[in-house]
């Protein structure tokens, strides 16, 4: 089962997304994409991990995210991808813009429950810089490409869920 779970930042998206692998009632793997580069998400990292509980595993991985899921991924296991925002960061600035579509190829074949959690960026401002405004379409195109093959997609505004697709 794929669950994508979208939100603007500080949305609650990624505490909705712990609620929903703490009810699957299975063994978690939390897998973070984000790398403390500087001091400040050095402090979002850390929140995020006095949040997870201590039975969690976690996996650092923020560029080869399908290579991890199909290692990772297992009947009875719950997988928390936090987030698709910072790794498509990641693999565009790295040039690794092929991983996109291993993400995509292997997504339908993993077993057990895989949850995605992404930001929904396209409903700001225009960016004034073209890198940004590529990085902000390159996510709304990923959001769609992967709520098409997800089961269930939620968006999270203001720690209130709403579905916006329920079951295949």
């Amino acid at each position: 089962m794929i669950e994508l779970i979208l939100g603007g930042a500080r949305s609650g998206k990624s505490s909705f997304a712990e609620q929903q692998a703490i009810a699957s009632g299975l063994a978690v793997t939390y897998i973070a994409t984000g790398e403390a580069r500087d001091a400040e998400m050095a402090e979002r990292i850390a929140h995020h991990r006095s949040r997870r509980p201590a039975g969690w595993i976690t996996v650092e991985e923020p560029l080869r995210l399908a290579a991890t899921l199909t290692r990772e991924a297992a009947v009875g296991r719950c997988l928390l991808v936090d987030c698709l925002t910072l790794w498509l960061a990641n693999a565009l600035l790295d040039g690794q813009e092929d991983e996109i579509g291993k993400l995509l190829a292997a997504l339908p074949a993993l077993p057990g429950h895989i949850l995605l959690v992404s930001n929904e960026t396209g409903w700001g401002i225009v960016p004034e810089n073209a890198l940004a405004r590529r990085f902000r379409d390159e996510q709304g195109r990923l959001n769609q490409r992967i709520a098409a093959l997800a089961d269930t997609v939620t968006l999270v505004a203001a720690g209130l869920p709403l579905t916006l697709k329920s079951g295949k």
